[in-house]
């Protein structure tokens, strides 16, 4: 499986402890969650280019 899926998959569920420190109103964790979406987005995005690149090559690259 994908380096950068595994590193999505990662980073969301590290971020669960914080969000729920967020609803309780923690400022810090929403600062935390904040920056993790950011990372998120772009891990998301470079997930998407590679796929993209695995789809135009015809298969599985090395």
């Amino acid at each position: 499986m994908s380096d950068i899926y595994n590193k999505l998959v990662e980073t969301l569920e590290a971020t669960k402890a914080d969000v729920e420190r967020a609803e309780e109103g923690n400022k810090a964790a929403t600062s935390r969650v904040r920056k993790a979406m950011q990372e998120i987005k772009a891990l998301a995005q470079d997930l998407r280019k590679e796929m993209l690149e695995l789809r135009d090559s015809g298969g599985r690259q090395g």
